[in-house]
């Protein structure tokens, strides 16, 4: 069975230093210096939490990445599925379908890869990779009730899609570690996500976030809350592909470019 998508691309911002370049512009260069640093230390992690919007029950959830680009989620009852990406084949195991469904894929890796962030982006915390803007980030230095001293990443989304979205990170100087996000958009709307509790390692010299919120216009609307945060752990590649319990369905589907054809 084929399963045709339309994927947006992923946006990634890079540049590299020039001489004679103005601060604003050499701080943004030593930003990404240093969070590309970051990322290189923190290699693997793996999660578990709870996560609520609005009214709704709060949802267990569990959450594993390696480097490179392998990752597995999981949302407890009364959803109870599982996805796990092990770096060739996409894995979605449904218990209360008792359904395991393998999607190999033949997109190109740039739509692979905005794939696999649109499918565990919902079950992965901010604050744990770098952050992903587009071309014309700017950076500029700022404070925040968490860090004596801080920066503030933004930029304008380019994508059609996000109809004008500004979006701005805060991170701690010169650890970088996320502290908020707002998001501004075109309606005039402001949307932020808050650190509200931190989880720190002194080997890493880093602090993940352990208890987020999110606010629409100013009021609370979600919140996610870790119980686990292991950084670091061995992950095994066995880790990542799933197999089917005993008298589940076995499905095999493939992934590919709607836009190609």
């Amino acid at each position: 069975m084929r399963v045709r998508l339309l994927l947006p691309a992923l946006l990634v911002f890079a540049g590299c230093t020039k001489s004679g370049e103005d601060p604003a512009a050499a701080l943004l260069t030593e930003v990404k210096k240093r969070l590309t640093e970051r990322d290189g230390r923190l290699t693997s992690y793996r999660l578990e939490g709870r996560t609520s919007e609005g009214a709704a029950e709060p949802v267990g959830f569990s959450f594993a990445y390696r480097s490179p680009q392998r990752m597995r989620a999981a949302l407890g009852a009364p959803i109870s599925r599982t996805f796990s990406w092990d770096g060739e084949r996409l894995f979605e195991l449904s218990e209360t379908e008792k359904r395991l469904t393998t999607f190999k894929t033949e997109l190109p890796p740039e739509r692979r890869a905005g794939f696999l962030t649109e499918t565990f982006a919902p079950f992965t915390p901010e604050g744990f990779r770098a952050p992903l803007l587009p071309l014309g980030a700017s950076a500029k230095r700022t404070t925040h009730p968490r860090a004596q001293e801080a920066v503030e990443l933004s930029a304008k989304v380019a994508d059609p899609a996000a109809q004008g979205l500004e979006v701005a990170y805060t991170l701690r100087w010169p650890t970088l570690d996320f502290l908020g996000k707002r998001s501004l958009t075109a309606e005039g709307d402001t949307l932020e996500v808050r650190v509200e509790e931190e989880h720190c390692d002194e080997a890493l010299k880093l602090c993940v976030p352990k208890r987020l919120t999110r606010w629409v216009k100013g009021e609370k609307v979600g919140e996610t809350t870790l119980s686990g945060v292991e950084l670091n752990p061995a992950l095994p590649n066995d880790t990542f592909t799933l197999g089917a319990p005993e008298g589940y369905e076995v499905l095999t589907k493939t992934l590919v470019d709607a836009a190609a054809k």
